[in-house]
């Protein structure tokens, strides 16, 4: 099997709740995604796609997608997409780093595969546990009374994982942990997630003062130094999330005693394939895992789906759905939440069929 073509289409993703806010002020109202459409001789077409979160959370940026798979893109034609090993070694050597921009390519040809040994992604990567899994909710910073609120309107809708968005002025902070917490019933676990913006000293007022709470501290400085340092002032469990950028830093946290959980972006790593190594180490070493993306739409969500569905229950703390986020669907087929869970799709490959006409005309196509 040989590549012959790959489209390139830009989308626009609108926020079901206007905007979504997080640390430092940032915030996002329209997410600018990238989809990959790849076709081989065969017939078989195989979609990727990756949905930075704006140009301030990491570094990575929706143009930079795009640009970066104009560099890629025409060196894979005639290419084999099922061997994707050899794949990932052509890409890493056509652009040093930059793994996001891979991932989206890298995707798709894990469609491709899954379609052509007529078998769901989750399969490939390893074997389907149970019948679904647990989602968190994100809950965009807001005033303290206004999160709690999220929380029990998403307590209704069966979410029981809910990951507070800090970073900001301490004291309000430490409300919006407070407040949500009373939201809470038996079973439900809640998240700090301060996504690197409290600098040492403010975090170690946050930890203190809600240390007789059952809360888990998210990343709450931007270097793996600092957020080990309050790791060791504190007592309540512990999350890394955008350090964790490759398996060295995996080694690196489990060998240090970091963090207890580890978010797993599968962009962020490069792609299913270098997240299932990821995800395999983290298992092997003990470490449980949140399985998600920085962002993203239906063909996103289903590339999380099969992840998370194929990763042993007992280290799946949780994982997400961002179609569920946004206001546009990009892809007939793609799971859909129920009651704070989600399934990977048992079709063949990602399982999805992209709506042509929502993605419109590719903005660039390569090969024939």
């Amino acid at each position: 099997m040989k590549i012959t073509s790959i489209a390139v289409y830009q989308v626009d993703l609108p926020l079901r709740e206007g905007n979504y806010a997080w640390s430092e002020g940032k915030s996002v109202s329209v997410f600018d995604s990238t989809v990959v459409r790849i076709e081989t001789d065969s017939g078989i077409f195989g979609h990727g796609e990756v949905c930075p979160l704006g140009p301030v959370y990491l570094p990575a940026y929706a143009a930079g997608v795009r640009t970066g798979v104009a560099e890629i893109a025409p060196a894979l034609i005639g290419d084999d997409p099922t061997e994707l090993g050899k794949l990932n070694r052509k890409m890493d050597y056509l652009l040093k780093g930059h793994p996001y921009v891979k991932s989206a390519l890298d995707v798709a040809c894990w469609d491709i595969f899954g379609q052509a040994a007529g078998l769901p992604i989750c399969t490939l990567l390893g074997g389907r546990y149970g019948e679904d899994f647990t989602l968190y909710r994100a809950i965009s910073q807001r005033p303290a009374a206004e999160m709690a609120e999220s929380v029990a309107m998403y307590r209704g809708e069966g979410y029981r994982r809910f990951q507070l968005k800090v970073g900001g002025d301490p004291n309000e902070d430490i409300l919006r942990i407070f407040e949500a917490a009373e939201m809470l019933e038996p079973g439900d676990k809640l998240i700090a997630d301060a996504n690197t913006g409290w600098l040492k000293h403010e975090a170690l007022r946050v930890v203190n003062a809600v240390r007789d709470v059952d809360v888990y501290i998210e990343q709450p400085c931007p270097s793996y130094e600092d957020c080990r340092a309050i790791r060791e002032r504190t007592t309540l469990p512990f999350i890394l999330d955008e350090v964790i950028d490759s398996v060295d830093m995996i080694v690196r946290c489990a060998a240090d005693r970091a963090a207890d959980v580890v978010n797993l972006k599968i962009s962020k790593l490069g792609g299913l394939t270098k997240a299932r190594q990821a995800r395999d180490l983290c298992a092997s070493l003990g470490l449980a895992m949140t399985i998600e993306d920085s962002w993203g739409g239906d063909i996103v969500t289903a590339a999380i789906a099969h992840l998370a569905h194929s990763t042993p229950t007992d280290y799946l703390f949780s994982s997400t759905d961002f179609n569920s986020y946004v206001t546009k669907s990009i892809a007939d087929g793609a799971p859909q939440r129920d009651n704070g869970r989600l399934a990977a799709a048992r079709e063949p490959g990602l399982g999805v069929k992209p709506k042509l006409d929502v993605l419109g005309k590719p903005v660039a196509t390569y090969g024939k």
